[in-house]
């Protein structure tokens, strides 16, 4: 198969650089040079597209657009593939007619991208373990990556990094955000700063701070990571951008055409779907367009397959429908029809929450596996529940097959070890009072709030971490793991720690629970050879109660655990002993 670039943005063509970007109103094109900055106006193509042939520019100049509509406004160009530096968020961005131009980064011409012809098929496939982490916060305290290369995606190809995840038989590892983002507005005034990334500004430019080697640096790591046997899963923003509100950044899609990128309601105010005051407008063929031109060039470069943030906003136009058009271009494409599609079903706005309402193929967040698992171990409900979880969900996503991706615990909300440890959240580090995050964890404590030192908590927590991980490990379908939960991570209570860029975020290797991750390391081995990630339905399953006898429909409400019997694996959960144990027709149990 071919892999095109994409016809918008700039493309070294020879001896010149072709410039092209939609907009509403008349284009300038910005090249910059040391300190001076050379105007060269836009052409329209009569489809909405300003284009710009520049001879004598190459790859390396840097360059930004202005628009008629507010010429005082530097702007980003959407297809940027590299940027000089960071976003820095500065209140004059968001004041119409005050310049920016030292404020904005500038966007490079890159070097033409060498395509593949062909690419390899995936090497994660469904019922796979994907390994959920935070480039920056991963690696800025492992003690083997040299200082200078710690919290950059050239970290991940460490050798440290490839031994940890191969001990744990990682299928592929999902990077949250990496491309270029910039903090909320009210994060700098309280010193705190965006450490997740899921506030980008354009959807191709990786962030300086991550990838300082840009593309190539990306790349390299894909390849280092493949050659181990391990994929890599982008978890990609479509559901808004980085320009916020009404009172937010003028920084790309704003400045360029916000009627057409953005959903308005019929008085003409932004639409906010996702809690961050704008919504990308899905039901647009530009915006798709604009989408699917990001997934072919991240394709491109080797990646496995995309997590989508919110993404019923895919397929919002207005309402959510199963069959949008996005979901048929993504199957029409032959590139992108290769690629794993994983969802978060579900945002805030009407009709928001689509668990199970995915197109097949799709794989789908399961939020509530991780609450009826919690709500099991807690004591909130009996084994039917949990065992319906166990079992792929077929409540949800029927008895065909599952398309679940298990987890209990994920970036957002508390860690796995938290959980057990804190009934409530503690997010008073993120400066609003202790508001934000989710107020329902179905968490508990183990009898004391935080950090404990009396040896009977200590066990207590450490058999319900166990207990946990090894109900994720047994369960039907794809399982996702978040860095640092097979090592016993801490936020100290914190289940929002989005704008935590320092050591409440951050793994500490030094601090690592040594037994707990050969527990897990346990577990993924037991789990492989046991054949139990395979997303169809299990082979004749046979359920009894903890005695031994065979499970009745009366006794699923009330009791405390169950066995599985099923060809190759038999899975005991016991609440009484805190324990599950995965058992093989190898002999090997955990």
């Amino acid at each position: 198969m071919a892999v095109s670039a994409a016809s918008l943005g700039a493309v070294v063509a020879g001896d010149c650089t072709r410039f092209a970007v939609r907009a509403a109103a008349p284009v300038t094109l910005c090249l910059f040079d040391g300190t001076g900055e050379r105007q060269v106006p836009m052409v329209p193509d009569g489809d909405g597209i300003w284009r710009a042939r520049v001879p004598g520019v190459g790859a390396g100049q840097r360059y930004g657009y202005r628009c008629a509509s507010d010429p005082a406004k530097l702007l980003v160009d959407p297809y940027a593939i590299i940027l000089d530096r960071p976003f820095v968020h500065d209140p004059r961005l968001g004041l119409p007619g005050v310049e920016t131009g030292a404020l904005v980064p500038r966007a490079i011409v890159p070097s033409p991208l060498p395509l593949p012809d062909e690419l390899s098929p995936p090497l994660f496939a469904p019922g796979g373990l994907i390994y959920e982490l935070n480039v920056r916060g991963f690696t800025m305290l492992h003690p083997d990556i040299a200082e200078a290369q710690r919290g950059t995606i050239a970290a991940l190809a460490h050798p440290a990094i490839i031994a940890h995840l191969r001990s744990l038989r990682v299928d592929a590892i999902e990077l949250m955000p990496i491309v270029a983002w910039i903090d909320e507005r009210h994060l700098p005034p309280l010193g705190l700063s965006n450490a997740w990334g899921y506030n980008p500004v354009v959807p191709m430019a990786l962030d300086p701070r991550l990838a300082p080697g840009g593309v190539a640096e990306l790349r390299e790591t894909v390849a280092a990571l493949r050659a181990a046997g391990i994929g890599v899963i982008l978890d990609l923003v479509f559901n808004h951008n980085g320009e916020s509100d009404v009172h937010g950044p003028t920084l790309a899609l704003r400045g360029l055409e916000p009627s057409l990128y953005f959903a308005h309601a019929p008085d003409g105010t932004l639409i906010n779907d996702t809690g961050t005051g704008n919504t990308l407008d899905c039901a647009r063929p530009e915006v798709r367009q604009m989408i699917l031109d990001a997934l072919r060039h991240f394709t491109a470069l080797g990646v496995d397959g995309f997590r989508f943030d919110l993404a019923t906003v895919l397929a919002r136009g207005p309402g959510f429908s199963p069959t949008a058009p996005i979901f048929h271009e993504i199957a029409a494409d032959p590139l992108l029809a290769t690629r794993v599609m994983i969802a978060e079903p579900w945002d805030i706005g009407p009709g928001g929450y689509q668990l199970g309402n995915f197109p097949h193929g799709w794989l789908e967040w399961n939020d509530r596996f991780r609450d009826d698992v919690r709500r099991f171990w807690r004591g909130d409900v009996g084994a039917g529940v949990l065992a319906t979880r166990l079992a792929g969900s077929d409540d949800i996503f029927g008895r065909e097959g599952t398309r679940t991706v298990n987890f209990v615990a994920a970036h957002d909300g508390f860690t796995l070890a938290d959980t057990v440890a804190y009934a409530e959240r503690h997010n008073q580090a993120n400066g609003e009072e202790n508001r934000d995050g989710h107020g329902d964890n179905h968490s508990w404590n183990n009898g004391v709030e935080g950090p404990s030192d009396d040896p009977a908590v200590r066990a207590a927590r450490d058999a319900d971490r166990r207990a946990l991980l090894g109900t994720l490990f047994a369960s039907r379908g794809t399982i996702l793991l978040t860095a640092g939960d097979e090592i016993g991570r801490t936020q100290q209570g914190n289940n929002n720690a989005y704008a935590q860029d320092n050591p409440i975020g951050w793994v500490d290797w030094a601090g690592r629970d040594q037994a707990l991750e050969a527990h897990v390391a346990a577990l993924a081995q037991a789990r492989a050879t046991a054949g139990l990630g395979d997303p169809a339905p299990y082979p004749d399953p046979r359920w009894y109660d903890l005695a031994g006898m065979p499970m009745t429909d009366a006794a699923w409400a009330d009791a405390d655990g169950f066995v599985l019997q099923t060809r190759g694996a038999a899975v005991r959960v016991d609440r009484r002993t805190r324990m599950v144990r995965i058992d093989n027709t190898g002999g090997t149990s955990v």
